[in-house]
């Protein structure tokens, strides 16, 4: 059989973001056909159909072949096909986009504290400096490479010190990517932000091409972007959602 060489990938951990999820499948699905990855947790195996409808879904770790990988927040909606970016991917190891706030200097998000945000970051051992910049993890297509190897372990390395130092700091990804990036150094490109459109941050975006990939939970979405994905089946989802799944809006991880 032969492997697959693209594919998709998100997270699914928990309830909380289960409808999420069933969207996020859908827009995938409604622009491509390549493999669907969920590294999955904490969900009953009873509700692992509703989310396998959509063919070619697998609910395991990462194969471990050659390939070329999209990773996406399971809060995020496909408005368009995205097929570039697989070919963006024969030319650099690494696509990120940037944050709605990209100096890390300035990155006052990854703070419990009100103090100076470089020296806090560079005090618990992050090797960040004025010039960093702060990605959004939302988004990031990959090549199987041991550049790419070294750099997840770095990142890995990094959002431990993170996770030790929640006195200072809030549990958030951008610090340790921007510090393994800083660390390794891939050869990369920035993508513009409209492959990673996060809606609650609109008014801090210059746009002038149209959006791509939408970022942000699925009560958020604006209705042209929760109409890619309607169907009797997600309208079901929704409905049941209301029912049987954990709120959305007040979720605790959403609050901290």
């Amino acid at each position: 059989m032969k492997l697959a060489t693209k594919g998709f990938i998100t997270i699914l951990t928990g309830l909380y973001s289960f409808q999420d999820c069933v969207h996020f499948l859908a827009s995938v699905r409604k622009f491509h056909q390549e493999p669907i990855i969920i590294l999955i947790d904490r969900v009953p195996r009873i509700l692992y159909p509703l989310l396998q409808v959509f063919g070619n879904v697998i609910l395991q770790r990462a194969p471990s072949h050659e390939n070329k990988t999209i990773y996406m927040d399971c809060d995020i909606c496909l408005l368009s096909p995205i097929d570039e970016v697989f070919g963006y991917l024969d030319e650099v190891d690494l696509l990120v986009t940037e944050d709605v706030q990209p100096a890390i200097a300035k990155a006052s998000n990854l703070l419990r504290v009100k103090q100076d945000i470089l020296s806090t970051l560079q005090s618990v051992g992050l090797p960040l400096n004025k010039n960093t910049i702060q990605y959004n993890g939302g988004f990031i297509a990959f090549t199987k490479s041991s550049t790419n190897q070294e750099l997840f372990a770095e990142f890995k390395k990094y959002f431990e010190i993170v996770v030790a130092h929640q006195n200072v700091l809030l549990l958030k990804d951008q610090g340790a990517f921007a510090a393994a990036i800083e660390s390794v150094k891939p050869q990369m490109r920035t993508l513009s932000p409209v492959y990673n459109y996060l809606d609650k941050w609109k008014d801090a975006y210059a746009i002038d091409k149209p959006i791509k990939v939408m970022h942000c939970t699925y009560p958020y979405r604006p209705q042209y972007a929760k109409n890619v994905t309607r169907s009797l089946f997600t309208r079901i989802v929704d409905r049941t959602a209301k029912i049987f799944l954990p709120n959305q809006i007040n979720n605790p991880w959403r609050l901290k």
